[in-house]
């Protein structure tokens, strides 16, 4: 009975064509091995280590055109996995480049050392004293720098080391001992001439100052020593400006252990206002 061709069912091949050549390249490079193997064992006219180095070669080059061929055939398929694994790979960084960039910056912590535990820093809008550090943040006690009292205020701040790569920090250590602690205080323009009441507040300030005007000193030259920089003090000055509604504002400037800095302001402000009201009675007497 003649076997008619037209019967076979080719579908399953077309459907798996990378399959069937993958199929067709293992038996091709099988075959074609053994028998180039074999002809180069049978060769009499090629000595012993001459054979092994020329079959050590064909099963090179065989392996190397075996793993072409695969590529080639499995090429669109291979394109895919390729694109998958990329997209796979861009979300992954974009879910996680926060945490990427938190690792990053302790990286850049280490290297650079702009701080250590026991610091007070300033970086973006948090300062305050570090208590701990990690591979994701820095932990900082809050201080009252702004508002001029130099004391904790209770709260805890956690700062991602992401922000160390985009803000600046500065290092405020030598400010827990001594600071230079500047107010002012404003009065509205009136008779009393705030330039006769400034070396009256300079004579106090510097009674204030008696007891670590010495120690001042040198912390202060070792603070320029170290920083390369010169800072005001640690003299005590007064400054006295007018704002644009026509105030008088009387502004001191005091280099001074930070844990007496709040107490020499309030003694200093005592000493203005009493200053200024005896003034004030003279003036209102005289009219």
């Amino acid at each position: 009975m003649p076997f008619d061709l037209s019967q076979l069912d080719l579908s399953i091949i077309t459907d798996h064509v990378e399959l069937a050549l993958t199929l067709t390249l293992i038996f091709l490079v099988y075959l074609i091995r053994r028998y180039t193997k074999r002809a180069i064992r049978l060769n009499q006219h090629i000595d012993h280590d001459k054979k092994r180095q020329r079959i050590n070669a064909a099963d090179n080059a065989f392996n190397f055109l075996f793993v072409v061929g695969l590529i080639l055939i499995w090429s669109s398929e291979l394109q895919n996995i390729a694109i998958s694994i990329a997209a796979f790979m861009v979300a992954l960084v974009i879910a996680t480049k926060e945490f990427i960039a938190c690792i990053v910056g302790a990286f850049y912590r280490a290297s650079t050392r702009p701080y250590q535990v026991g610091d007070w820093i300033k970086v973006a809008n948090f300062e305050g004293e570090v208590t701990d550090s990690d591979w994701l943040s820095t932990t900082l006690f809050e201080v009252d720098l702004k508002g001029g009292s130099y004391t904790y205020t209770g709260r805890t701040t956690l700062v991602p080391n992401s922000v160390l790569l985009v803000h600046t920090v500065q290092n405020l250590n030598y400010m827990r001992r001594y600071v230079t602690h500047s107010f002012s205080i404003s009065r509205q323009t009136d008779d009393v001439n705030l330039f006769e009441i400034k070396e009256h507040i300079l004579a106090k300030l510097r009674e204030y100052s008696e007891h670590f005007h010495e120690v001042a000193i040198r912390y202060n030259s070792l603070i320029e020593k170290r920083l390369d920089i010169n800072i005001s003090g640690p003299e005590p000055r007064v400054r006295i400006t007018t704002t644009m509604e026509g105030h008088n504002v009387f502004t001191v400037s005091l280099f001074c252990p930070t844990d007496e800095a709040i107490d020499i302001e309030q003694k200093v402000t005592e000493d203005f206002m009493r200053f200024w009201f005896e003034k004030r009675r003279l003036i209102d007497s005289k009219e």
